[in-house]
């Protein structure tokens, strides 16, 4: 009875053991969301992703993510509970999580590290990501120019980093080149999701008499805002928010990042993995392949000839045959943008996107730094 109980004993050890080994061969892959889940916008997409990968992958991989995390220096802690807890790749997704990235991952060079909309790559095992969203912005400075019946269009703009401020700057290229009378006002209100701040900036703008309403902020409380008051339009932000602005709603900005987060998953699977500093819009080459990262939901309350310009427009985004910032472009002070002055058929991506600080000409008001 004895040598029965100790071969059986020694199956469920062998057993424990196989379960274990078969639990440690899955890929774990983190997240870190400034936001929570629920916001309708910037991280709710994100969770699309990461339950793309979990659909792609089935128990071949496992997921974890850490929501409403603070952006700077308490990012670090977050970060490093996931890299301790033997994740393979984790990615970060809001701009103010660049450097605690950097800092874990010098600590973790064995673990892999995606951050969204940064550029700093410090160690070997960093990685950076983002989209062109201001391709999307140009397409809605042409739907704003020929919508606006008061040329007073507002903008609620999270905070003054590269990729907000290029959409602003796309937005106005493209307004002015159809409606020069129009005049875009910008707010900054310092937070990525705060329903009932964006909610208030959206107020504000409509009291002073503007019918557009523009939004780089992640709930639909701008949209919810504009409903209520006739005659006066909002475009989505990160998702499809056109459920919240029946009448209010003329297009969304939807960021996917499904296949991306998917490529870089496999890549990991299949020891592919390398760093690299990855840009996609409304195309994955910029020249009309693959699924890109931007895409454009339900074009609605503007004229089907309207409709029909923007499509035409996306549609030479989507192939390159039109770029975003065509030169010439002058800047807020009137001076021209160096890459044109240098005779650039238009602004580059480096050094002059990725760390554009500059307000283009007819922008009021001043930029914050």
């Amino acid at each position: 009875m004895k040598k029965l109980l100790i071969a059986f004993s020694a199956s469920l050890i062998a057993a424990a053991v196989s379960t274990g080994a078969l639990a440690q061969d899955k890929t774990k892959v983190g997240f870190v969301y400034v936001g929570p889940i629920g916001d309708l916008g910037w991280t709710y997409r994100h969770d699309i992703g990461r339950l793309a990968i979990e659909k792609e992958f089935g128990d071949k991989v496992e997921t974890t993510y850490l929501e409403n995390v603070p952006e700077g220096a308490e990012a670090v802690k977050s970060i490093t509970q996931l890299a301790e807890t033997g994740h393979d790749i984790i990615f970060t997704t809001s701009f103010g999580f660049m450097d605690p990235t950097n800092e874990v991952a010098a600590q973790y060079p064995d673990v892999k590290f995606e951050h969204a909309t940064g550029f700093k790559r410090e160690t070997d095992n960093v990685a950076t990501f983002s989209a062109r969203f201001y391709e999307a912005r140009v397409i809605q400075g042409l739907i704003a120019a020929k919508t606006t019946k008061t040329n007073k269009i507002g903008y609620i703009a999270s905070f003054p980093i590269p990729e907000v401020v290029r959409g602003i700057n796309a937005f106005q290229l493209e307004l002015a080149k159809h409606n020069p009378d129009a005049v875009v006002d910008v707010k900054w209100v310092f937070t990525w999701f705060d329903p009932a701040k964006e909610a208030e900036a959206a107020q504000a703008f409509i009291d002073a008499g503007a019918d557009i309403i523009v939004q780089h902020t992640d709930s639909p409380a701008p949209m919810t805002i504009a409903e209520k008051t006739e005659g006066v339009y909002a475009f989505g932000q990160a998702s499809n928010m056109s459920r919240f602005g029946e009448t209010s709603h003329l297009v969304s900005i939807v960021d996917n990042w499904d296949s991306y987060y998917i490529d870089r998953v496999a890549a990991v699977l299949d020891g592919s993995w390398e760093q690299s500093d990855i840009w996609w819009g409304l195309s994955k080459d910029g020249k009309g392949n693959g699924v890109g990262m931007v895409e454009m939901a339900d074009y609605g309350n503007i004229p089907e000839e309207l409709i029909t310009e923007a499509k035409a427009l996306e549609e030479s985004l989507r192939t390159g045959e039109r770029h975003s910032f065509p030169c010439p472009i002058y800047k807020q002070d009137g001076e021209l943008a160096e890459d044109c002055a240098a005779g650039e058929e238009h602004l580059k991506d480096f050094p002059t996107l990725v760390s554009m600080d500059w307000y283009v000409q007819g922008i009021e008001g001043s930029l914050p730094k």
